[in-house]
């Protein structure tokens, strides 16, 4: 997909794409990120998009709002988007932006993946 070494892209069985970003996206990673997420909804056939962010210390306002874009994508194209794996300083993030409250949020990839 990206071919970008910190975002691991997984397709599974059931067509969903799976994202796991494994750094902080602030301002010059977002772009990246960004792509990583508009290639996984151009995805044939897929049923849904997680994304992992078990390996993320730290988001900006950068992220946030690419992850907001990725929201409307989501809805678009009626392709569930789900956000996993957040510690306690992003999710804190979300939840000081009142985000929490629009995006489908779980613990677990495997949650994620049944939701």
């Amino acid at each position: 997909m990206t071919g970008e070494e910190w975002i691991s892209v997984e397709q599974t069985g059931d067509n969903a794409v799976v994202l796991a970003p494994s750094a902080d996206i602030d301002m010059s990673r977002s772009p990246e990120f960004r792509a990583a997420i508009q290639e996984a909804f151009r995805t044939r056939g897929v049923t849904r998009v997680v994304i992992d962010l078990d390996g993320v210390g730290y988001m900006d306002s950068s992220g946030l709002a690419t992850l907001v874009e990725a929201m409307r994508t989501s809805k678009s194209q009626s392709t569930p988007m789900v956000l996993c794996g957040m510690n306690e300083r992003v999710r804190a993030i979300f939840e000081i932006a009142r985000l929490h409250q629009f995006f489908t949020i779980t613990d677990t990839r495997d949650a994620a993946m049944s939701t």
